[in-house]
């Protein structure tokens, strides 16, 4: 059994999210999902990142981030969906004893938080026509995560959607979300 801190998207703690935390639960892991959102949803991506931006981000978000992991223990795998991904790659960079990391729809550039630990293995997964992963400079950064890391994968999937593996949003994908459910199972089993 893996342990996972989840962090949301920007649309925060949709019923997609949770069904995706569910699933890793039926797998038997441990996954923690706290609200950096204190509750509330968002109909698109521009209005979450606006209240993102009231919260502070990204300061605001990683400090409400780091208080949740400061709370758990120091041996687990983080992920974040697109906004989450930061205070999830943060996290991973900086915490000891991390045991791996799972980014989806996003990744930033070492730079920001340093080097990558040589003992974390890593995934990031994105769609090669999303126009926020690929136009905005996450998949560059995910190129060069992957080729500075030991153990880093990069899963590009056909599509142009963010969101894919939302469930329970329209830009949901269901072959693209089952392929990455399957990856990010099969990383996990590797964590036990």
């Amino acid at each position: 059994m893996a342990e996972v801190l989840l962090f949301h998207h920007a649309q925060g703690q949709t019923a997609g999210f949770h069904a995706f935390a569910d699933e890793l639960r039926s797998a038997g892991h441990a996954v923690h999902t706290p609200d950096l959102f204190e509750g509330r949803t968002f109909g698109t991506i521009d209005e979450g990142m606006a209240y993102a931006e009231l919260v502070g981000f990204p300061d605001g978000i990683i400090e409400r981030a780091e208080h949740a992991a400061s709370e758990l223990p120091a041996e687990l795998v983080y992920a974040g969906f697109s906004l989450g991904v930061v205070p999830a790659q943060k996290l991973a960079q900086t915490r000891p004893r991390t045991r791996g990391a799972l980014l989806f729809y996003s990744c930033v550039p070492l730079s920001f938080f340093g080097s990558w630990p040589a003992d974390v293995p890593v995934q990031v997964h994105g769609m090669d026509a999303d126009p926020i992963f690929v136009g905005e400079g996450d998949l560059e950064a995910a190129r060069e995560l992957v080729e500075s890391a030991e153990d880093a994968e990069l899963f590009l999937y056909p599509g142009d959607q963010h969101y894919f593996a939302d469930s329970s949003l329209p830009s949901y994908d269901e072959t693209a979300a089952t392929l990455l459910t399957q990856r990010v199972l099969a990383f996990l089993a590797d964590r036990d």
